[in-house]
């Protein structure tokens, strides 16, 4: 026992210098960049928002910037152009992802979109996606369902915050329609919070977003994955177990009632698919749930967080609130509920929901407006002050 930790120095300062000096052979083939340190290469410049301090050392160094992030050589493109040769001219090359410690975990060895490597199935995975789920015509087909999930929103939203007077979670709310939204695009009901976890769906996709975007050590410094200092890898193990579970018991459903189903929904493509035997790659229930959580994670996840930032930015900005109130009122009327036929027509909403992706989340001071109250260390919440209750 005693010679465990003498034994792992040693073996961290062979692997170091071993790969400090791969390094330094390969430095000339890698374009300028910044000064490092042994082993740490450049962390120690990034700080809270390393896309902040990227930009500051490519304003020295230029929009083509090599930086080592541990042992792990990378390279920075902050401009548009540069970028472009990388994301459109030679994406063929660059498209593919590297090993990532979450996905090996949530999707069942990188065999999902996000963080899947580059080749015929992600392709063919990709098209099958946008023309079973994602295509003008399907998404179209859900309009009459999304209205009505809309719909109850709302009127849960009246009963609770007009009839009741009490504080509402709109953040919950936001979070809830996306997942309902999704489970019945996606998997063809409706499935209740606990059917993932007691958690629900909000918190475990949190979660799921927080570990992945966690720095982790072993990614960085490889030989220190084994050892799991920071307890992400536990995390993540659990966590996969999670959706593994929920998984499972959509598929079994999906099988055994395949033959009593009139339409069929993403889950019996994806079966159908499978049971095919057809595909020029290996296709099997891994890969099914790969794609299942990619759906989950980045339908729920993104969406709810989305609504609740631009409605965010609205609380901080009433003169924009103001604006858009009057265009809702001018083009809608007062008595009528917003259709998606009638996006078209609304551009100054259009433009309010483009510039609150294009800013992103920014921390809040607690504010109030039009009812509405928010504050930096909770979720968004709808309170029932004077205006709401009288609206």
């Amino acid at each position: 026992m005693a010679l465990i930790w003498p034994t792992l120095v040693v073996i961290f300062i062979v692997y170091a210098f071993y790969e400090l000096l791969n390094n330094i052979q390969n430095r000339k083939r890698y374009p300028p960049g910044p000064k490092g340190l042994p082993i740490i290469g450049h962390l120690h410049l990034l700080g809270k928002n390393p896309h902040h301090d990227f930009l500051k050392l490519a304003k020295t160094h230029g929009p083509l910037m090599y930086v080592r992030l541990g042992l792990v050589p990378t390279i920075v493109v902050s401009s548009a152009d540069t970028a472009e040769k990388f994301l459109k001219t030679y994406d063929h090359i660059f498209a593919t992802r590297p090993y990532n410690e979450a996905a090996q975990y949530l999707a069942y060895g990188q065999k999902n979109l996000i963080t899947g490597k580059y080749g015929p199935y992600w392709r063919n995975m990709r098209k099958l996606c946008t023309q079973h789920l994602l295509s003008n015509q399907k998404i179209n087909s859900f309009q009459s369902m999304r209205r009505q999930q809309v719909e109850l929103m709302i009127k849960s939203l009246k009963n609770e915050a007009c009839d009741h007077r009490v504080v509402v979670d709109l953040s919950a709310k936001i979070s809830s329609l996306s997942a309902d939204l999704t489970c019945l695009m996606v998997f063809g009901k409706k499935y209740m919070d606990e059917d993932l976890d007691k958690r629900g769906f909000k918190a475990v996709i949190e979660e799921a977003e927080h570990l992945a975007a966690t720095p982790h050590l072993g990614e960085f410094f490889p030989f220190l994955g084994v050892i799991d200092l920071q307890g992400i890898t536990r995390r993540l193990k659990d966590l996969s177990k999670v959706f593994d579970e929920f998984l499972e018991k959509i598929i079994d459903e999906h099988v055994q009632s395949r033959d009593q189903k009139q339409s069929k929904d993403f889950v019996d493509t994806l079966l159908d698919i499978m049971q095919s035997g057809e595909t020029e790659f290996q296709f099997d229930r891994r890969h099914i749930k790969a794609i299942l959580v990619d759906m989950l994670v980045a339908a729920v996840g993104t969406t709810a967080t989305a609504i609740e930032w631009i409605i965010t930015e609205l609380l901080r900005h009433p003169q924009v609130m103001k604006k858009l109130q009057k265009e809702l009122e001018q083009v809608i009327g007062l008595e009528k509920m917003v259709k998606e036929s009638d996006l078209e027509n609304l551009n100054y909403l259009d433009m309010v929901v483009k510039e609150g992706l294009r800013i992103g989340c920014c921390e809040l001071d607690v504010e109030e407006h039009f009812g509405l109250a928010t504050s930096r260390e909770h979720p968004l919440m709808v309170i029932p002050t004077y205006r709401l209750n009288n609206a």
